[in-house]
């Protein structure tokens, strides 16, 4: 992985300022061209080809494209064979992506499989070409006002021009209800994020992105359930071969789940000595360190089973006060998640042994994994009783009452958005009231009005959880999850890759029948039954956790009360005075810390977004 920056003018030294601030992501070299128009920067961690004539920027062969490259093309070598006309200098994906471009422009982006955000000079065109790759998992922002033009890795490369840091308060509205900020926006007004499957083009002052791929109507299998599942067993193994593709050191995050276990039993039966990484949280009391600390301990067993090099790490409160300011600086815009703090360890953690892990990260959107698809199912079945019978049953249970909230974009508020009544509390008025609808129609908009998955002819009940599925998708993992990983992954300058995010197996997985995927008794069918007897089975007597952090419990620690009493206050920071009621915060904050009241997820948004606000100096 690499940072990349770069702007439509020359200056030499705003590029370097661009590259040093990301320097964090690409600590093995750096570089820049210049051109009377355009100025491009490059930090570099170097993975495939660490040789010297392998760094960026670089040039192709006819010297007429310059391009900066962050991330990963899988498939590198298997293109390279259909390029056979082109005289390769270098052993390094780049320069493949150099090569496919001049064979094929701007449609080379569907031929590659990979994690990736480039750019390319074009110097016969006069054009800038910035692609990011088809999930998301590789960011890439700009800032356009009509003739500036600025794109980096990272927000905070961006700030380093003459550009007004001012809150945009729609995202702000965003943040609260989905604790992270949905593409396009960002928290800034006037940076905006790349969205995936997307490529953008600015030539003769103007600048148009076009979407370039989506498997959202995709058509479902007719095959038989064992024939789907023995396919669906060999995309895994070839995605995880694919992206075991590395010349530096290599590991796995191991969490204890089925799906970090897959990917390392897929990776053992190609490699021998394997590193595996596990994230735990040092808690006063047994029973607490049980329950925090299942999947550690879950995770230890794997490791044990495959006989892989295990590497622990613990995280305790101190490190909370220790690291949330830096955790919140390499966001670069506020995402409220606890574990972030235990991310940023691990990945500094892992670093000291590898360069490049594995993650299962995906399996639960492609799948059926989390929960709420398990109960939105269960509500959609509920949809078909008697109308006289649901009303009866939601008249005695508050249970049996959100039953029968109706698929759509009500069903997705209930199981994903923050509950207002909680905010309104912490929100001042004025910005309060306007902002839960915006949120409610930005989702609606966005995910599920005229979706194509609508033309589908079924009378199964089953559109609405492949829809939330996809929103997922698209939305919460590559903004949330994906994004975390990656900015706390490269804060120490380490490659995380998703390999049940491979671009095949994404397609592969979205034409499965849905009732392979979750029934309304268990979740992700099919991946537990074309593992079931290669993993070990203990995995799969255990429940669905999720990996999640003893957040709550850090809150009624001494030192972390103190520090969150500190930022939750109008001497904080006085930007954000108009926009939170700090006495009401305050108050929250106290019947939670004495266990009167639950309010992790508001006062971690909260103080996330306040430490945010000042790191970055944020304006109204």
């Amino acid at each position: 992985m690499c940072s990349i920056n770069g702007f439509n003018f020359k200056d030499e030294d705003l590029i370097l300022k661009m590259n040093q601030v990301t320097r964090h992501r690409g600590p093995d070299g750096t570089g820049v061209f210049l051109s009377e128009r355009v100025s491009l920067g490059h930090n570099r961690l170097a993975i495939i080809d660490t040789s010297d004539v392998a760094a960026q920027p670089m040039k192709s062969a006819d010297g007429n494209l310059t391009i900066v490259f962050n991330g990963e093309i899988y498939n590198f070598k298997e293109l390279k064979k259909e390029l056979s006309g082109y005289s390769f200098r270098t052993e390094s994906d780049t320069e493949v992506i150099l090569a496919a471009y001049l064979k094929w422009g701007k449609e080379c982006v569907k031929k590659f499989n990979g994690i990736f955000a480039f750019a390319i000079l074009d110097e016969r065109t006069g054009e800038l070409f910035l692609a990011r790759d088809h999930i998301g998992v590789k960011p890439l922002y700009y800032f356009w006002d009509g003739k500036k033009f600025i794109f980096s890795s990272e927000i905070k490369a961006i700030l380093e021009h003459d550009i007004s840091r001012v809150l945009n308060k729609e995202a702000f509205s965003h943040y609260l209800r989905v604790l992270y900020v949905p593409e396009p926006m960002t928290m800034f007004d006037g940076i905006c994020k790349l969205p995936p499957s997307s490529f953008a083009v600015l030539k003769n002052g103007k600048f148009e992105i076009k979407k370039y791929w989506d498997v959202g109507a995709a058509e479902y299998f007719q095959k038989s359930k064992k024939e789907i599942t023995e396919e669906l067993r060999k995309k895994i193994f070839e995605a995880v071969e694919r992206q075991l593709v590395s010349d530096r050191p290599l590991g796995v995050y191991l969490s204890g789940g089925i799906d970090s276990s897959i990917v390392l039993h897929a990776m053992a039966e190609m490699r021998s000595n394997i590193d595996t990484f596990s994230v735990g949280f040092e808690l006063g009391s047994k029973e607490q360190s049980e329950k925090f600390n299942a999947d550690f301990n879950l995770a230890r067993k794997t490791a044990v089973h495959y006989s892989t090099n295990h590497h622990e790490v613990l995280v305790s409160a101190n490190d909370v006060v220790k690291n949330f300011e830096k955790v919140v600086w390499h966001m670069d815009e506020p995402i409220s998640n606890p574990t972030a703090i235990a991310m940023m360890k691990l990945a500094g953690f892992a670093k000291q042994n590898a360069d490049v892990v594995l993650s299962g990260d995906g399996g639960d959107e492609l799948f059926g994994g989390y929960e709420r698809y398990r109960l939105s199912r269960i509500a959609s079945m509920w949809g078909h009783l008697p109308s006289a019978l649901r009303a009866s049953f939601a008249s005695i249970s508050k249970k049996a009452a959100k039953l029968n909230t109706p698929s759509g974009i009500e069903r997705f508020m209930l199981f994903m958005f923050q509950k207002d009544e909680e905010l309104r509390r912490v929100i001042r008025p004025e910005f309060f009231d306007a902002g839960a609808e915006k949120t409610k129609h930005f989702f609606a908009e966005k995910f599920q009005v005229g979706h194509p998955m609508s033309d589908r002819r079924t009378s199964d009940v089953r559109l609405f959880e492949e829809l939330f599925m996809e929103t997922d998708r698209k939305s919460w993992l590559v903004d949330f999850s994906l994004m975390l990983t990656d900015k706390m992954s490269m804060s120490s300058g380490l490659e995380a890759r998703v390999p049940f995010l491979d671009k095949e197996l994404v397609e592969f997985a979205t034409s499965i029948p849905l009732k392979y995927k979750v029934s309304p008794f268990n979740t992700k069918i099919i991946l537990k039954d074309a593992f079931r007897g290669s993993i070990p089975a203990f995995l799969f007597r255990e429940p669905k956790r999720g990996w999640f952090s003893p957040g709550a419990k850090w809150l009624r620690n001494e030192n972390v009360s103190a520090l969150a009493r500190e930022i939750l206050s109008r001497d904080y920071y006085s930007e954000t005075a108009r926009l939170i009621d700090f006495e009401q915060a305050r108050q929250m904050l106290s019947a939670h810390i004495n266990s009167k009241e639950y309010h992790l997820n508001t006062l971690w948004a909260l103080l996330t977004f306040q430490i945010w606000a000042k790191q970055y100096n944020i304006r109204q």
